[in-house]
């Protein structure tokens, strides 16, 4: 169940996130519900994540993968294209969180 709670608390935070650019400035009510409602969701389930896994451990998941979707979400919703530094970037992120999954003793297996 923990990956599932990251999971669901991933998706939440990248549906909060993307909503923020769409609220302008909250100005913009349902995309500012989306945003507090999506923010709430992240915490709640991050809270049920560290039930099992280090805070370290889960925040690495969480804001990393979060970093690299709502990159994805920034490219096909605004058209915001990162360029090359920000790519290698974004590859050393998921470098970083598939070295925690596959080698650390302290990643729920």
């Amino acid at each position: 169940m923990t990956y599932l709670f990251l999971a669901l608390a991933i998706i939440a935070e990248v549906i909060a996130t993307s909503a923020l650019k769409a609220s302008n400035e909250f100005t913009r009510l349902w995309p500012s519900v989306l945003v507090v409602v999506g923010y709430a969701t992240a915490f709640y389930m991050l809270t049920l994540v560290l039930r099992t896994l280090p805070v370290g451990v889960a925040y690495a998941f969480w804001a990393g993968l979060g970093i690299v979707l709502v990159t994805l979400i920034g490219i096909l919703l605004y058209g915001e294209v990162p360029d090359l530094p920000a790519l290698l970037g974004l590859a050393m992120i998921i470098g970083g969180v598939v070295v925690i999954q596959v080698f650390s003793k302290v990643s729920a297996h």
